[in-house]
């Protein structure tokens, strides 16, 4: 019998921070979804595309060694704006999240990755729990630069999920 505990615990502090990035941004209108409120000119609903290019990536492209072909040309992304819906990008978001998610749990944590990242970080991930780990730090990461975003935008902050003590999975406060 194969202990999961490990890769349970992984990917449940993963989905708490897809989470957070929802959350933090559930009840915004397209208008603010698409508002640069610092300087380097990034907007939420980009960062969140961002974020499923990032899921696309790593859990595709690098483990993998292959992805799915995108509804659309694949555009420069900086200074990570969209000029897609925010119904598109989240689905998008969503949609990779649930393949990284397959992905995860037919696979051991140990398998190497089929292809590397270009970089320094292409030597220091070298198996599947290595790219849960970086997925979740990018994505506390980017669920942080979303709460400020969001406090500039209308004020809101403590958003994010919250634990219910009677289950293990992650809900919007």
């Amino acid at each position: 019998m194969v202990d999961d505990s490990e890769k349970n615990a992984l990917l449940m502090f993963l989905e708490a921070q897809r989470a957070s990035v929802l959350a933090i941004l559930d009840g915004l209108d397209d208008r603010l979804l698409t508002t640069a409120v610092l300087p380097s000119g990034w907007t939420p609903l980009g960062l969140v595309e961002h974020l499923g290019y990032a899921e696309r990536h790593w859990f595709q492209e690098i483990a993998t060694g292959s992805d799915e072909p995108l509804d659309w040309p694949d555009d420069d992304h900086a200074p990570l704006t969209t000029p897609r819906p925010p119904s598109v990008v989240f689905a998008f978001y969503r949609a990779q999240c649930e393949r990284s998610n397959a992905f995860i749990a037919a696979t051991p944590l140990s398998a190497p990755p089929k292809e590397r990242h270009p970089g320094p970080l292409g030597d220091e991930i070298t198996d599947l729990r290595g790219i849960i780990l970086h997925m979740i730090e990018e994505t506390a990461r980017h669920a942080g630069h979303l709460d400020v975003a969001r406090e500039l935008l209308d004020g809101k902050t403590g958003l994010g999920p919250v634990l219910p003590s009677n289950t293990t999975e992650f809900a919007p406060r």
